[in-house]
Formats: structure tokens, C-alpha cells, sequence
């Protein structure tokens, strides 16, 4: 919109978003960097030429050069705050952009949060809860029931059963101490030698024996007489 547009009250503009906003500022400050460039090569070339003709005598052309330099050097002084400008306003405005980023993120997230909950009531998830854990309790109480051996023996005395078991023990055990055999008494070896008087005995046997046989046999009659 003109200046004249805006003094006598005509169309408004539409505001840029901040995202087109910072590109703009981006692209003068690129713009006023290369003015810079310019403007430093400029100041250099003056300095130069003030440099030489300073040397052969020409103070008219050095002083023109060097008040051109000056001139330069307060143009790139203005373009230097321009920029220093620039760039604080795109800082701020890339801030606000992502502050505004994150709140209507956030806010998304709160519009779909409240979404979530609307058909939800505090008092019927309390009592939904309450529902859950009285049934854990049933379901915990068949389970204790299903398993209890109630018809399997639970009418039994465990002190009968005990002492049935040690009536058992000691039976085994007096079978085992019965079932022990005695040793056999260990009875002196004979001896394998005749006694003396045995020996005696035998001996004689012997002699009446060969006697007796000795009379029977003429050669042996014989024998004897001619010993004696």
C-alpha cells in the first residue's frame, strides 16, 4: 500500500506470517551484505588512489579520493546499524515463530487430550476399577477352591497317619534286628597227629601183627632163629 493509501484511510494489506516475514528480512540482509562488499572494495580502491597521487603531488585528486572514502566509510557505517537491525528483528521473529509452533502444537495436543476424555467420567473409571479388582478377588477365591483337595482325603487325621507310619518304622526294624544270624561257635581243629599213647598203641598192633605173621612163614622162622 502507498503512503497516501495509508493517510487517507484505504485498503488495509494483509499482515505477512512470520515465516514469509523472515524470509524477507533474510534476503535485505544478504542484500545489504553484499553493499557492504561493495562499499569496503570501493573504499579501498580511494585509499589507493589517494595512496599515489599523495606521492607525485597531486593533492587535489588525493583530497577528492580521500573525501569520497569518507563518504563510503558513513555509508557502510549506516548499512553496518541496518544490518545489526536485521538481524535482532529475524531473531525475534524466528522466536516468536517457534513459540508459536510450540503453543498450537500444544494446544493440538490439549483440543485431542480433551477429545479423549470427553466421553470418559472420573467416577465411572473409579467404579469400573472397583468392578476390576472384586472380580480378581472371585476369580482368586475359585482358584484357591478348585485347587483345595477337598474331597481327596482331607477328612484323614495327620497325627494318625504319623503314628501308623512309626508302628511301620519299628516293625522294619525289629524284622531287621531279629534277621541277624548268630555267628556259629568256632570249635578247636583236630589234631592231625596221634596222640602218644595212641602212637603206643598202633605200635604194638604193629609188632603182634608181624609175629603172628611170622610164624606162619618157615623163612621168617628161620630168619630169626639164626639172629638169635
Amino acid at each position: 500500500m502507498s503512503f497516501f493509501g495509508k493517510m487517507f484511510g484505504g485498503k488495509k494489506e494483509v499482515a505477512p506470517t512470520t515465516g514469509e516475514a523472515i524470509q524477507k528480512l533474510r534476503e535485505t540482509e544478504n542484500m545489504l551484505i553484499k553493499k557492504q562488499e561493495f562499499l569496503e572494495a570501493k573504499i579501498e580502491d580511494e585509499l589507493n588512489i589517494a595512496r599515489k597521487n599523495a606521492s607525485k603531488n597531486k593533492r587535489e585528486l588525493a583530497l577528492q579520493a580521500l573525501k569520497k572514502k569518507k563518504r563510503l566509510e558513513k555509508q557502510l557505517q549506516q548499512i553496518d546499524g541496518t544490518l545489526s537491525t536485521i538481524e535482532m528483528q529475524r531473531e525475534a521473529l524466528e522466536s516468536a515463530n517457534t513459540n508459536t509452533a510450540v503453543l498450537t502444537t500444544m494446544k493440538n495436543a490439549a483440543d485431542a487430550l480433551k477429545t479423549a476424555h470427553q466421553n470418559m467420567d472420573v467416577d465411572k473409571v473409579h467404579d469400573m476399577m472397583d468392578d476390576i479388582a472384586e472380580q480378581q478377588d472371585v476369580a482368586r477365591e475359585i482358584s484357591d477352591a478348585i485347587s483345595n483337595p477337598v474331597a481327596f482325603g482331607a477328612d484323614l487325621d495327620d497325627e494318625d497317619l504319623e503314628r501308623e507310619l512309626d508302628e511301620l518304622e519299628q516293625e522294619n526294624f525289629d524284622k531287621e534286628i531279629i534277621g541277624i544270624p548268630e555267628p556259629a561257635p568256632t570249635l578247636p581243629e583236630a589234631p592231625t597227629e596221634d596222640l602218644p599213647e595212641k602212637a603206643k598203641e598202633k605200635k604194638k598192633a604193629a609188632t603182634t601183627a608181624a609175629a603172628a605173621a611170622d610164624d606162619d612163614d618157615p623163612d621168617m622162622k628161620q630168619l630169626l632163629s639164626w639172629s638169635n
